[in-house]
């Protein structure tokens, strides 16, 4: 850490500096400085505001220490918050602690849903046009219709509506 510029710096990043170093921090970056003030300006400008809130509901003229102290402890109630007990917490364990884990069903490693199930199952749609009707072609549509080929789902759309084929990119499990 450069010591350089420290009689140029102001009263309260000495005081910033001296804190850091009653921790026992001594290798730091300088913006750490700069950042402490700006959290400290900051908490102090919200508590003086709201003092003045304080002041002003209750009528005040000026902002007395009972408004800067409410306003202090306003902002402990709200911003930090405590964590509960730990006769709670040993409590709160036990009571989790007595449903048993479900019985894992696969093997050792990690256990993954069904492929179907997952977004990462790569599957693709496609869009056919349906070819204009030729006599040919409707000598083929009647021949599929006759071997049962044709999907049952699609006779009732329009004829000029694509087909929509899906399937997966990859080989599933089933189709080996």
């Amino acid at each position: 850490m450069a010591e350089g510029g420290e009689e140029d710096m102001p009263r309260d990043g000495k005081i910033v500096k001296e804190l850091l170093r009653s921790m026992n921090i001594d290798d730091y970056e300088p913006q750490v400085v700069h950042q402490f003030l700006e959290l400290w300006y900051q908490y102090v400008a919200d508590v003086l505001t709201d003092a003045q809130m304080y002041s002003e509901h209750a009528e005040k003229s000026a902002i007395d220490s009972d408004d800067i102290k409410l306003a202090i402890q306003s902002k402990v109630n709200f911003s930090f918050s405590q964590p509960p007990p730990r006769e709670v917490l040993l409590e709160l364990a036990r009571s989790r602690n007595k449903v048993p884990l479900p019985k894992s069903i696969s093997g050792p490693g990690i256990s993954l849903p069904p492929e179907q199930y997952t977004l990462i199952n790569p599957n693709y749609q496609l869009v056919v046009p349906k070819r204009q009707s030729s006599p040919r072609a409707e000598e083929t549509e009647d021949d599929e219709e006759a071997a049962g080929l044709r999907n049952n789902d699609q006779t009732d759309l329009p004829p000029d509506t694509p087909h929509r084929i899906s399937f997966p990119l990859v080989g599933t499990k089933d189709s080996k």
